[in-house]
């Protein structure tokens, strides 16, 4: 809105404030071993190679109790409030997959908020090209301290053995999520 009163003009910049609450991720693990995997897979093309992947060698290294598995058919929207209660009641940590172009990322990142917020910690797999996007969707959503796990992009189109190395990535990482080890992302965007 623009006002004129003699000489002096009046700007009202349309912007506004930004105001968000930044919650905490829930309680990180002690120990993986005995613990209820939950495997949320956004149906992205290849998300499903790669959630197996890391599943089977995560459980290389750990003992889970049990790993379940679940499919969201909209990788560009979040999965149902009620898929995510039954993810949270039956597991005690979750991968999800894949976050590599954008609403997509930012779908997983919210599924893996929504998680947390249950106090479920969640390990949410994101593309190196989607960091900044991932960072900003952490801070608009209210968690900045959710730590993604990062692979090289891309993922659509990889073959049999660049599946192999992304899942390595994952499996050093997501248990360095889970356990509240890993380093923050180095990616800083700051919502002003």
């Amino acid at each position: 809105m623009l006002m004129n009163d003699g000489e002096k003009v009046a700007v009202f910049d349309p912007r506004g404030a930004l105001r968000f609450t930044d919650a905490p991720v829930s309680a990180r693990k002690k120990a993986l071993a005995g613990l209820r995997l939950g495997i949320l897979d956004n149906s992205k093309w290849n998300a499903n190679k790669l959630l197996r992947g890391a599943a089977a060698a995560l459980g290389e290294d750990i003992d889970f109790a049990q790993v379940n598995y679940y499919v969201k058919h909209s990788f560009s929207k979040d999965a149902a409030p009620e898929l995510i209660e039954r993810i949270a009641a039956e597991n005690d940590v979750v991968l999800t997959a894949i976050g590599d172009c954008g609403s997509c990322c930012s779908a997983c990142v919210r599924d893996s908020i929504a998680l947390e917020r249950l106090g479920v910690p969640s390990a949410v797999i994101i593309t190196t090209e989607f960091a900044r996007e991932t960072e900003l969707t952490r801070q608009a959503v209210g968690m900045k301290a959710l730590e993604p796990v990062v692979i090289a992009h891309p993922v659509s189109s990889i073959t049999a053995e660049e599946v192999a190395q992304r899942v390595a990535q994952i499996k050093e990482q997501a248990q360095q999520v889970w356990l509240g080890t890993k380093a923050p992302l180095q990616v800083r965007v700051e919502l002003q």
